[in-house]
């Protein structure tokens, strides 16, 4: 649904494949153990990725390009995290990294999409009513 779930700032040096097994276990915690598939992008491939992943009960799907792309294509499922992260661009203090500490950017995303949560379930209700 692209809702976010959790949350992970890391260094630019390091590898984002570094963090699966917190991701993971983070996103099942905030889910009860719900989620058993996930679409991640080629940063995320890999056999120690998918066995971090496993070991917290999900799999992870890798949205990848075709070796043969000519043009523009429509990758299945990526447009959930590039919609995401228009979402979050809304938010002028997103557009770039403007902090010092991980955790303060953090913060700054769960506001920025609470922001957004609170704003569609208010149209929702609103169409309820």
């Amino acid at each position: 649904m692209g809702h976010l779930l959790a949350l992970g700032v890391s260094p630019a040096s390091e590898q984002e494949r570094e963090y699966v097994g917190e991701l993971a276990e983070a996103i099942q915690e905030a889910t009860g153990e719900s989620v058993e598939l996930a679409y991640v992008d080629q940063g995320y491939t890999g056999e120690r990725a998918a066995q971090e992943a496993q070991v917290h009960g999900m799999r992870l799907e890798v949205v990848k390009h075709e070796q043969t792309k000519r043009g523009f294509v429509l990758l299945p499922r990526r447009w959930v995290v590039e919609r995401d992260f228009a979402w979050a661009s809304r938010f002028r203090r997103l557009v770039k990294d403007y902090e010092r500490l991980p955790t303060t950017l953090a913060g700054l995303h769960f506001v920025a999409f609470a922001c957004l949560f609170l704003q569609q379930a208010a149209g929702i209700l609103s169409v309820g009513s």
